[in-house]
Protein backbone atom coordinates (compact mmCIF):
# COMPACT_ATOMS: atom_id res chain seq x y z
CA UNK A 1 0.00 0.00 0.00
CA UNK A 2 2.73 2.48 0.93
CA UNK A 3 4.63 1.76 -2.27
CA UNK A 4 1.65 2.88 -4.34
CA UNK A 5 1.46 6.12 -2.39
CA UNK A 6 5.15 6.81 -2.99
CA UNK A 7 4.76 6.09 -6.71
CA UNK A 8 1.87 8.55 -6.96
CA UNK A 9 3.85 11.17 -5.03
CA UNK A 10 6.86 10.62 -7.29
CA UNK A 11 4.70 11.13 -10.38
CA UNK A 12 3.19 14.31 -8.97
CA UNK A 13 6.61 15.67 -8.07
CA UNK A 14 8.00 14.91 -11.50
CA UNK A 15 5.04 16.60 -13.16
CA UNK A 16 5.42 19.68 -10.97
CA UNK A 17 9.12 19.99 -11.78
CA UNK A 18 8.45 19.60 -15.52
CA UNK A 19 5.70 22.23 -15.47
CA UNK A 20 7.93 24.58 -13.49
CA UNK A 21 10.72 24.30 -16.05
CA UNK A 22 8.29 24.84 -18.93
CA UNK A 23 6.80 27.89 -17.19
CA UNK A 24 10.27 29.33 -16.59
CA UNK A 25 11.29 28.89 -20.23
CA UNK A 26 8.06 30.43 -21.53
CA UNK A 27 8.47 33.39 -19.17
CA UNK A 28 12.04 34.06 -20.27
CA UNK A 29 11.16 33.82 -23.97
CA UNK A 30 8.16 36.12 -23.51
CA UNK A 31 10.28 38.66 -21.67
CA UNK A 32 12.92 38.66 -24.39
CA UNK A 33 10.28 39.14 -27.10
CA UNK A 34 8.73 42.04 -25.18
CA UNK A 35 12.12 43.73 -24.78
CA UNK A 36 12.82 43.36 -28.51
CA UNK A 37 9.40 44.78 -29.41
CA UNK A 38 9.92 47.73 -27.06
CA UNK A 39 13.36 48.42 -28.50
CA UNK A 40 11.91 48.49 -32.01
CA UNK A 41 9.26 50.97 -30.88
CA UNK A 42 11.85 53.22 -29.28
CA UNK A 43 14.11 52.99 -32.33
CA UNK A 44 11.24 54.00 -34.65
CA UNK A 45 9.90 56.70 -32.35
CA UNK A 46 11.01 59.54 -34.63
CA UNK A 47 9.07 58.08 -37.57
CA UNK A 48 5.75 58.01 -35.70
CA UNK A 49 3.33 60.88 -36.29
CA UNK A 50 0.06 61.27 -34.44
Amino acid sequence: MEERVYKVMKGAGTTNIALGVITLVVGVVTGILLIIAGAKLIAGKSKLLF
